[in-house]
């Protein structure tokens, strides 16, 4: 009986998942789980990256590593955002069982992706200096900042082509074969920080390499997986071709969400640079403290990704009330497992913040963040999770008015006038972040109050509720 609940739509050894029946809490956490576990494996390789330098190579390099994240995630979420749009429109059809549209959208998606890839790359080596100019990076910074930027934008080609073959096979269902191939990924990041930084001692240069290797390992993985499959997604070589129409519903769906992160991402820019503003010190707590930061938002993360496809696969059978059920359970999912995740950190912080910097200045800045911060996770819950049901329904441009509104235009005023005219400590500007997070969940609850998710659905032809 309760197989039946977790119903695929192939025979055979398939990954593939039918959201479309069966229980909504087995099917969001059956999802999200191994996306969880694979991102707390991402986000290791990435914490053993400020590890290793902050321990093996130097303060400032601890610092370059850490602070130039706005300048990565400008451009990565730029190329996420859009990615977006083609999990959107796969897990639509996929749900209303249009398997010929999923095949195009999947061949359209990956031509999109190398032909991005390659303008990525060059764009992003390009703008280094002035980010860097911008972001007031201290002069004894900058040089291992330029460094690692250079190198890795040289390898963003790995990495972007992973995201967008790891969002295909989810937005069918599956978020297993990309965790494995995430995991495998960890440990061999991990094992050439170690070499290249410790044995090699290549310094900032060296974990910039093993990331970029890394990346481009997971990338040959996930396209190889796409080449073998027998199911909806597999990919044809001969069949790699740009369909126009399929085009422009990833792009209708994918340029304001890339937009919005884009955006985003480069005032943040601006708001490290008030942190900058605070001297190298304050830079290392924000950077431990941003690296333990990445670890408590994985749950509201991994469930905005599984109410995204559950949205867009429900949507495509036209079950409205049940894709908005999975929205609301998907929010109360995230805030349980972020309040637990809190209720660790915030009496741990000081030793959390020492595992990457001993230094006593920096643990009382880093301690100070995370205690202050963290509790108001609770409301990117929220925001995250309704947004992500939002796009799942194929309406991004909402999402990305009220982020843009909150993220950027009224969190620069914020910091405008609390550096010029209330205090000019740090605790009131890095504030900033749960001003703009209470803004943009009140905002976006009023709105999906008020939303038809039906509205934007994007199948030709969608096959008539089930139930």
């Amino acid at each position: 009986m309760e197989h039946s609940h977790l119903k695929q739509i192939h025979t055979g050894k398939q990954h593939d998942v039918d959201m479309t029946h069966g229980n909504v809490v087995r099917h969001l956490i059956n999802f999200s789980f191994p996306l969880l576990i694979g991102n707390i494996f991402q986000q290791l390789y990435n914490t053993v990256d400020t590890w290793v330098v902050g321990n093996y190579v130097s303060n400032e390099a601890f610092s370059a590593v850490g602070t130039v994240g706005p300048i990565i995630n400008m451009l990565i979420g730029f190329f996420m955002g859009l990615s977006s749009g083609a999990g959107v429109v796969i897990s639509q059809y996929y749900g209303a069982k249009q398997r010929d549209k999923v095949r195009e959208t999947v061949h359209t998606s990956i031509v999109m992706t190398l032909l991005l890839g390659v303008l990525l790359t060059f764009f992003g080596i390009l703008i280094i200096p002035s980010m860097l100019r911008l972001m007031k990076t201290p002069d004894v910074v900058y040089p291992e900042a330029h460094t690692y930027l250079t190198i890795y934008f040289g390898g963003m080609l790995g990495l972007v082509l992973y995201n967008m073959g790891s969002g295909i096979l989810r937005a069918v269902g599956d978020s297993r074969r990309p965790f494995y191939f995430l995991v495998l990924c960890a440990v061999l990041n991990i094992v050439l920080d170690l070499t290249f930084v410790i044995v090699l001692n290549l310094g900032v240069a060296g974990v910039a390499y093993a990331t970029v290797f890394s990346q481009g390992i997971s990338a040959l993985l996930v396209l190889i997986t796409m080449i073998r499959s027998d199911g909806w997604v597999q990919l044809r070589l001969e069949e790699l071709r740009i369909n126009i129409p399929i085009l422009k519903k990833i792009v209708g769906v994918g340029i304001p969400a890339a937009l919005q992160l884009a955006v985003t991402s480069f005032s943040n820019v601006f708001v490290q640079s008030y942190i900058n503003f605070f001297g190298p010190d304050c830079m290392s707590g924000w950077t431990a403290y941003a690296k333990i930061d990445q670890l408590m938002v994985l749950p509201m993360q991994s469930l905005s990704l599984a109410a995204t496809t559950f949205v867009g696969q429900n949507l495509g059978t036209g079950q409205v009330e049940r894709a908005k059920k999975g929205t609301r359970t998907a929010c109360a999912l995230s805030m349980a497992l972020t309040t637990a995740l809190m209720l660790l950190v915030l009496p741990t912080a000081p030793h959390l913040v020492e595992f990457f910097n001993a230094k006593p200045a920096v643990i009382e800045f880093g301690t100070l963040f995370l205690r202050c911060l963290s509790p108001f996770y609770l409301l990117c819950c929220i925001n995250q999770v309704y947004s992500a049901a939002l796009r799942g329904a194929g309406n991004s441009r909402v999402p990305m008015v009220l982020m843009l509104f909150s993220f950027v235009l009224f969190r620069q005023c914020y910091l405008f006038v609390m550096a010029n005219f209330i205090s000019n400590t740090i605790l009131p500007i890095a504030m900033g972040y749960p001003a703009g997070w209470l803004v943009c969940s009140v905002l976006t609850l009023v709105y999906y109050h008020f939303a038809d998710l039906s509205h934007n659905r994007l199948v030709d032809d969608p096959l008539p509720s089930a139930h």
